[in-house]
């Protein structure tokens, strides 16, 4: 495809979906644990078997009001559920119970960082319950077809609908990661993409850049993913502006990003596209919500990402991106870097600690969540003072920082019982220094002759041969004056 015309402006609006974090269904007891065996967390309610009635789960509510406030919405006095009509395999009921035009709250705002910072407007925030998930089977023969699991059908959702506001691919991929960091923070959402639990739909329209008025959008449906959230707009957005400069015609329709071929694929036209007859559901009343309730749901917000990320900088001097890996990409990272403080760890070791070695480890296990560390907040702290004090190198606090991972044992006595202690005493480390020198010859002349960049390879060979042990700094004093 050819590049964006800059005569042209995309007008994107994004439709979130989120998992509350509630360890049951949103209308019935069934557990909402992930990985389950097939069909195996179901009950007559999330079937939908005739006679079964619909009891709304309390604690779905409480989270989508603090996912609400936290988006600074208006929380709505009543809201109304309703049956939202529509055929699918996946659908066991034939209709899902959502919210449609009285919602749980209106309005509200997300702000997107930057210079200047932008400004997405929130439409609604509403509550609704999952459907179950299609499995297909490929190929020919008895294998073929497909499986339907309900374990998910019922699942506690809220919908965020934000305005048309948002005017590039990044942007709206940072509108999302921005909602995400929100709701993990709030503890509403596990912001686990890969698992569901978390997806985004996007409706995009380009228009000649000046004009106010939309054009024909198009939906592409549930990316899971910011990268791709921001591809698949690429795309679309230059698949569009490109049918528009050739005199063509948008079709309202819904796409599917297909992430091997980098494009989005048609699913279904507006021609196809479901009439859902929403009315009220009989079966279940008003939520009608006291004010007192939802302020004292208010009163325990957390401090929130941005408020976070603006404190850890000027309380511990963080850069942005420190801020930023700790408080949105580590889930959990800002209270264990704040534990390590606490416990005596200089700020800018712990966040180098996080950021390095730790968040290594989490890549190998595939996931972003501090909870999977092993290592207590106090103990990486220990081992952060005994390296910023000298007493291990940090190239053998690495090796320790393995041990305690594996092990559990702390900093100390792994060091301790494994004479893993640095060494600082020059007489210790003179006949060190003296063999170096001894051993390479031609740098040591080359350092001589004003080469000083082998200086760095002579520390590197005194490193070296103390397997790590030797304090660089003391090394590097010692063969400056050997070398004088």
């Amino acid at each position: 495809m050819s590049p964006v015309s800059t005569s042209f402006e995309p007008v994107i609006g994004l439709e979130i979906h989120a998992q509350l974090r509630t360890a049951t269904k949103i209308f019935c007891g069934c557990s909402t644990t992930f990985g389950a065996p097939p069909n195996s967390q179901v009950c007559p309610v999330c079937l939908g078997l005739p006679g079964a009635l619909p009891v709304l789960n309390q604690q779905a509510v409480t989270l989508a009001i603090r996912a609400a406030l936290a988006l600074e919405c208006t929380i709505e006095p009543r809201s109304i559920f309703a049956r939202k009509n529509y055929f699918y395999p996946d659908l066991p009921k034939g209709y899902q119970i959502s919210q449609y035009d009285r919602p749980l709250a209106t309005g509200g705002r997300v702000v997107l960082a930057g210079e200047p910072a932008r400004v997405v407007g929130i439409t609604r925030v509403h509550m609704e319950e999952d459907a179950g998930k299609s499995l297909h089977s490929g190929g020919a023969g008895d294998g073929e077809g497909t499986a339907l699991d309900f374990n998910r059908s019922g699942v506690p959702l809220i919908e965020i609908v934000t305005e048309p506001d948002l005017r590039s691919a990044a942007d709206a991929a940072a509108c999302f990661s921005r909602v995400r960091e929100l709701l993990v923070a709030l503890g509403a959402n596990d912001g686990n993409m890969e698992e569901g639990s978390l997806r985004c739909d996007a409706n995009v329209s380009v228009r000649p850049a000046g004009r106010t008025t939309l054009g024909t959008k198009t939906e592409v449906k549930n990316v899971n993913s910011f990268r791709y959230l921001q591809k698949a707009l690429e795309f679309e957005i230059e698949r569009q502006v490109d049918v528009l400069s050739s005199g063509g015609v948008v079709r309202q329709e819904t796409r599917l990003w297909n992430s091997d071929r980098g494009e989005t694929t048609s699913m279904r036209s507006k021609e196809e596209a479901h009439d859902y007859r929403y009315f009220p559901e009989p079966d279940l009343p008003p939520l009608d919500l006291d004010p007192r309730w939802v302020e004292s749901i208010r009163a325990t917000l957390p401090e929130l990402p941005e408020a976070r990320k603006a404190r850890l900088i000027a309380v511990h001097g963080l850069t942005d991106y420190d801020a930023d890996l700790l408080v949105g990409l580590l889930s959990g990272g800002a209270d264990y870097f704040e534990a390590m403080i606490a416990a005596g760890a200089p700020a800018k070791a712990a966040s180098n600690w996080l950021q390095g070695e730790v968040r290594r480890r989490l890549k190998d296990l595939g996931v972003d969540d501090m909870a999977r560390v092993p290592v207590p907040a106090e103990a990486l702290a220990e081992l952060a003072v005994l390296t910023d004090r000298g007493v291990v190198s940090s190239t053998v606090a690495k090796d320790v920082f393995d041990k305690m991972w594996t092990s559990g044992r702390r900093a100390a006595a792994i060091i301790e019982e494994e004479g893993l202690g640095q060494i600082g005493d020059e007489a210790a480390l003179a006949d060190l220094v003296a063999t170096v020198i001894a051993r390479h010859a031609e740098a040591v002349a080359q350092y001589r002759a004003g080469r000083t960049n082998t200086f760095g390879f002579l520390v590197g060979q005194a490193m070296k041969a103390s397997q790590g042990k030797a304090n660089p700094q003391v090394v590097g004093e010692m063969l400056k004056k050997a070398l004088g």
